[in-house]
């Protein structure tokens, strides 16, 4: 794999701790500005919004800078917004600073996803973008455990000045490291937002909606579900995030190569899984080494999701992937809202501190059906046929019920695997 992807990974690494470090911060930044632990928590909500409203945006804004570029203009605004977090005066201020700093979010792993895939050859394309995403999943490893620790005992805003450090970093390494990449000459904003049109496209990103709100509707409330549910002290709630981190982890490892020779099957798999272990999460819960088990097998298959779902809008935007799968994270975001916001309302309504798995497994069933009726409806696919002989001019007759191929001759060249 190229050195370029390294500095994806860093970047990637830098978003994602800023991105999830709020959640362990809330109670410091609460007591400092001198509000309450709900109302900091629109913290969380801002940094959201600035994902969903900056994905689309931004990669529409800039779908004429090439590509290093783009990239280079999104981690200094990403700087930008860290630092002001880091300096904001009140809450006001600090809400404005998540906001600014969500925004380059998506339209960075759109960007991000379209360059990884480039630098790699056909067959190694999805590898490639879950490299990239690793940097996202030890940032839960390593980076929000840190941070959250650095937050408790130096206080919130020294969290934020080294995020912004790590933007700095991934600045050198993105300059560095990321090959000049030219835009398509027929790429503008026009051809870009027909791409979201595809009615695969619109069903991969409701696909991410509902299947992975399943993850956050659990995640989400992880923390305390480690020390009502398990029975851990409240000590132990770092190590619990991290093994969800490596489990986050191992579930990105697998993701690329099982996408590359089968993505949707690698898809229904991962969704099915899901399904099983969030099931499964309730009944096991009580028993602490069980429960530590399943922590980890739902990073895992969680994480699992987001490469092939990443892949499929890519390739369904055809000449246009960059937009859609920006969009892809904005739809990530909004599962991580709507996920949080149904397992909240679960507990609300007494049902106990593990009723958001048996919620988020019924969005991961959703999701799966939204994946199964998407297969059945793609016109893309021509009707299946298999070569029986070639004629003397290159012609081939063909028989209905094997793999697609194209004939030249007597040769073919089948389809993608999987697709």
């Amino acid at each position: 794999m190229p050195l370029a992807l390294l500095a994806l990974a860093v970047s990637a690494f830098g978003i994602g701790t800023t991105e999830f470090v709020m959640m362990g911060l809330l109670p410091n930044v609460a007591d400092d500005l001198g509000t309450s632990v709900p109302t900091a928590g629109y913290l969380v909500s801002a940094y959201a919004i600035g994902v969903v409203l900056g994905a689309p945006l931004l990669t529409a804004l800039g779908s004429r800078i090439p590509r290093k570029r783009m990239l280079l203009l999104l981690m200094a605004l990403f700087v930008v917004g860290n630092a002001a977090s880091a300096l904001a005066p009140g809450f006001g201020w600090l809400l404005a600073g998540r906001l600014i700093a969500g925004l380059p979010h998506g339209a960075f792993f759109g960007v991000g996803a379209v360059v990884a895939a480039r630098l790699v050859p056909e067959g190694r394309q999805a590898r490639a973008v879950a490299r990239m995403f690793l940097g996202l999943t030890v940032a839960n490893i390593v980076g929000v455990p840190a941070a959250t620790l650095l937050g408790q005992h130096l206080g919130w805003r020294a969290t934020f000045l080294v995020v912004a450090v790590i933007g700095l970093v991934a600045l050198a390494a993105l300059s560095r490291l990321i090959p000049q990449i030219p835009v398509a000459e027929h790429q503008d904003v026009r051809h870009e937002l027909r791409a979201l049109r595809d009615r695969q496209v619109i069903l991969g990103l409701l696909t991410a909606v509902f299947g992975f709100a399943g993850v956050f509707a659990v995640y989400s409330y992880l923390s305390s579900m480690t020390t009502e549910a398990m029975g851990f002290g409240e000590s132990s709630v770092t190590l619990v995030l991290a093994l969800f981190g490596i489990g986050m982890t191992l579930g990105a490892l697998a993701a690329g190569p099982l996408t590359d020779r089968a993505l949707r099957p690698t898809l229904f798999g991962a969704l099915g899984a899901l399904t099983v272990v969030l099931l499964l999460f309730p009944l096991t819960v009580h028993v602490k080494w069980l429960a530590l088990v399943m922590v980890i097998l739902l990073g895992a298959v969680g994480f699992m999701t987001t490469t092939p779902l990443q892949m499929l809008v890519m390739r369904k935007a055809k000449d246009a992937p960059t937009l859609a799968s920006a969009s892809n994270h904005s739809a990530f975001n909004l599962a991580n809202a709507g996920g949080a916001w149904l397992g909240g309302a679960a507990i609300s309504a007494g049902w106990g501190w593990t009723s958001p798995a048996p919620v988020g497994a019924a969005l991961a069933v959703a999701g799966l059906s939204i994946a199964v009726t998407a297969t059945l409806l793609d016109r893309d696919r021509v009707t299946p046929s298999r070569v029986v002989a070639g004629g003397p001019d290159g012609t081939a007759d063909t028989v209905a019920g094997a793999p697609e191929a194209h004939v030249a001759g007597r040769q073919t060249v089948r389809s993608a695997p999987g697709e």
